[in-house]
């Protein structure tokens, strides 16, 4: 079985983007709080969702970035026994 590692870690950074924006967008959508000016009605149980996502997102960056560095220490590897 051959496992890319390159290709996953920039599929996982690609997804890990799209929910980062998508949680961004919710957030900034978000009434303000009611003593604001030009608050809406303002529910603090709304933001928990997209805030956890964008925590997902970073953990899932730091994955990629972790799956880039196995990667290039295999290569690395290959290399050295090669030369």
């Amino acid at each position: 079985m051959n496992i890319n590692l390159s290709s996953s870690a920039v599929s996982l950074f690609n997804s890990a983007q799209q929910k980062a924006s998508t949680a961004g967008k919710e957030i900034a959508q978000l009434p303000v709080q009611k003593n604001e000016v030009g608050s809406a009605e303002f529910n603090a149980k709304d933001i928990i969702k997209p805030v956890i996502s964008l925590k997902s997102a970073e953990f899932e960056t730091s994955a990629a970035a972790k799956l880039i560095d196995a990667d290039n220490k295999a290569i690395g590897s290959l290399i050295d026994l090669r030369a």
